[in-house]
């Protein structure tokens, strides 16, 4: 599949990378989600299964709150407040630790939840709304929204079948 062009290309393909990212989560045994033994969002940097759904969730998480705060005609600090586009490296670690102490379970659910959510959004927009206007720069808003959903959640799948392949885990 392409990258989405219409309302219901995008929320097909959140829901065909989210559905498999779901299946390989949910096969990872407890013991190994807390391992740093993935590689990392920064080159030269390792991460655990936790870190990596922390990382999709604290993206998912954003995306909300930048649509939030444009319906409110409040400014978005993007990508976010102290952080610039040539930090992103700085926020994946922020992520990181902002869901450190949370069960792996629920970390999870509340992915789950986040997407849910950005679902929500998007069925309230139309496809002129989603595609048919700059939103930021020169992107729409369904390019935004797929830049931080359907292509993080399909690196997320590779990252994970690299990592199981590695580590004699099967993630069927």
């Amino acid at each position: 599949m392409g990258v989405p062009q219409t309302k219901s290309e995008l929320l097909l393909a959140i829901d065909k990378n989210f559905n498999k990212l779901s299946g390989y989560l949910n096969a990872v045994p407890p013991g190994l989600t807390s391992a740093k033994s993935m590689a990392g969002h920064v080159r030269g940097t390792t991460m655990s299964v936790h870190n990596l759904v922390a990382y999709l969730l604290g993206w998912n998480t954003l995306l909300a709150k930048w649509i939030y705060l444009d319906e409110e005609m409040e400014p978005v600090d993007f990508p976010e407040t102290g952080y610039t586009w040539s930090q992103l490296g700085l926020l994946a670690q922020k992520f990181y630790a902002d869901y450190e102490d949370m069960e792996f379970g629920i970390l999870i659910s509340n992915l789950g939840a986040a997407k849910k959510t950005i679902v929500s959004l998007i069925e309230e927009r139309s496809d002129e709304e989603l595609y048919g206007m700059s939103w930021y720069g020169k992107w729409p808003l369904g390019r935004m929204i797929s830049f931080n959903t359907v292509a993080p959640y399909a690196n997320a799948c590779a990252r994970l079948r690299a990592w199981a392949k590695e580590n004699g885990v099967s993630l069927r």
